[in-house]
């Protein structure tokens, strides 16, 4: 089941107009070992870097218990007692919303202060399996919900900062009471029914962006908004450099059988062994000509969404990753590389691992490193960086 569930956990933030940090944080965790995912939301109270600190701290010991499998009551005691409390409105200075799901199992869902989560399958919300509310011995005033939910692909769970179920907060009759968790609700309805794949990423995104649009671009408190997609994964196949022995070209060149949306080849020689073993031909309109850049064209090629150079490519995109760069400002073929690393769960590898001469050359500039450094490189920033499952073939 493991290979067949993906769970994207993804978050859009934004920091209260005229403060440099957000008083919000949010953090998220794979134990693979366990096939378990965790994200917490801290909210701290009021703003600026005070509040920062204070959602930082929740959101560190949150994970750590939970990673700990330490129990409930005693985790959320302890954090209670390490957050200081307000002397004006003697409530806790953080408030955290949690998740905790095993692949297999049920989800557990924490929540302190925050708004309630949305639990949607498709656009119909699911109630908890089982919910309780817990109050703690030392903090007899605060109650915690504790929940547990059943989970199938396509379910999504939408937890937020009350910066968007109070964005708008008596701005007009309709929103006397502020945006509010309908609000919340009805915004990602909308959304599902009209792109029901929609992703974590894009969903989250459009709930905080909505949030901000009703105050015409003020945040009048930190906004965030996280999505948690439980779906089948999006694979990605990349195939770069040719086989060591030429009597596996054709077993490579078939690896390219994924779907043409979901595969990319990099390299001159890798691409005349695909128009080789399977009879197709890579093609450069005068467009993709023009909007190439500083790196040579990409050309396009039948059951293969993008066919691009190799070493060159491969760094650029490398570089922007490392230096988290938007995709829009790169050349063309790194871009397109890009952006389909950012629609897909799965990245996939398949390297050629005969030494191409040219880049032995040592008038060649350092950065052409060889094909496998880049690879791996690659492979590291994407799973440490944006959470990628990354798997690597060599030929």
């Amino acid at each position: 089941m493991a290979d067949d569930i993906y769970i994207e956990m993804e978050c859009a933030q934004f920091t209260k107009t005229g403060q440099a940090a957000c008083g919000d944080d949010v953090r998220f965790l794979n134990v693979e070992r366990e096939n378990r995912y965790i994200a917490a939301l801290s909210d701290g109270l009021g703003s600026g870097v005070k509040a920062h600190v204070l959602s930082n701290m929740t959101t560190t010991m949150a994970l750590r218990f939970l990673q700990s499998n330490m129990p409930t009551l005693e985790s959320v005691e302890i954090m209670m007692d390490s957050l200081p409390v307000c002397e004006v409105r003697k409530i806790s200075y953080a408030t955290f919303s949690l998740f905790d799901f095993s692949l297999g199992g049920r989800a557990k869902i924490l929540e302190m202060g925050n708004p309630g989560y949305i639990h949607l399958r498709g656009v119909e919300e699911i109630a908890p399996v089982a919910e309780r509310h817990v109050v703690s011995v030392h903090w007899p005033d605060r109650t915690v919900r504790e929940c547990e939910a059943d989970f199938r692909p396509g379910d999504r769970i939408v937890m937020c900062s009350d910066g968007v179920t109070q964005a708008g907060l008596g701005e007009s009759r309709e929103l006397k009471f502020g945006l509010r968790r309908s609000g919340v609700l009805r915004l990602a309805r909308e959304r599902i029914s009209a792109e029901p794949g929609m992703s974590a990423r894009d969903l989250s995104n459009y709930i905080a962006r909505a949030s901000i649009n009703i105050t015409r671009g003020i945040c009048r408190d930190d906004v965030s908004c996280v999505v948690i997609y439980v779906r089948h994964p999006r694979v990605m196949r990349v195939l770069t450099g040719p086989p060591f022995h030429t009597e596996n070209d054709g077993e490579f060149a078939r690896q390219a059988g994924l779907g043409e949306e979901h595969v990319v080849v990099c390299g001159g020689t890798t691409a005349n062994i695909l128009e080789r073993e399977l009879g197709a031909k890579v093609k450069i309109s005068l467009s993709d000509m023009r909007s190439a850049g500083s790196l040579p064209p990409a050309g396009r090629m039948p059951g293969v969404a993008l066919a691009t150079e190799g070493i060159l490519t491969l760094g650029r995109v490398l570089s922007a990753l490392e230096e988290h760069r938007p995709p829009d400002g790169e050349p063309a073929a790194a871009k397109e590389i890009l952006k389909r690393f950012a629609a897909h769960d799965r990245i996939e590898f398949v390297v050629g691992t005969k030494v191409n001469e040219c880049h032995q050359d040592p008038n060649i500039p350092q950065e052409l490193e060889l094909r496998r450094s880049v690879v791996r490189r690659l492979a590291g920033v994407l799973e440490r960086e944006y959470r990628k499952t990354v798997k690597l073939n060599f030929y």
